[in-house]
């Protein structure tokens, strides 16, 4: 295995381990393929919160642009191409503490 996919890897178990810290039902998808928990094929970790079932993309890169990091002072950054969607980014943690969780609901 590439080390680009075992460092994804690495990811995508850190953001399950931390859901689950935060109180959260968290799975990551075998091989990063959604289809293994019935979700698309781009889906590589599924968290339950009071709020429904979240499913998320996982990235990790060397270096974030910096006008993408949420600044001091803020609780988001929200960011748009010419043209395209408004997309949100957030702190993981701040994210985990609003979208709420309930250990009763299940995955699927």
């Amino acid at each position: 295995m590439n080390r680009s996919k075992q460092k994804g890897n690495r990811f995508e178990r850190e953001c399950v381990e931390k859901a689950k810290e935060s109180g959260a039902i968290s799975e990551r998808a075998y091989a990063s393929n959604g289809k293994s928990l019935g979700e698309a094929e781009t889906v590589d970790v599924v968290i339950v919160a009071s709020s429904g079932k979240k499913r998320c993309q996982c990235k990790v890169r060397n270096r974030i642009a910096e006008y993408i990091k949420v600044p001091e002072g803020c609780d988001v950054t929200l960011v748009k191409e010419d043209r395209g969607e408004i997309y949100v980014v957030q702190k993981y943690d701040d994210w985990l503490r609003e979208i709420g969780f309930t250990t009763d609901m299940i995955l699927n």
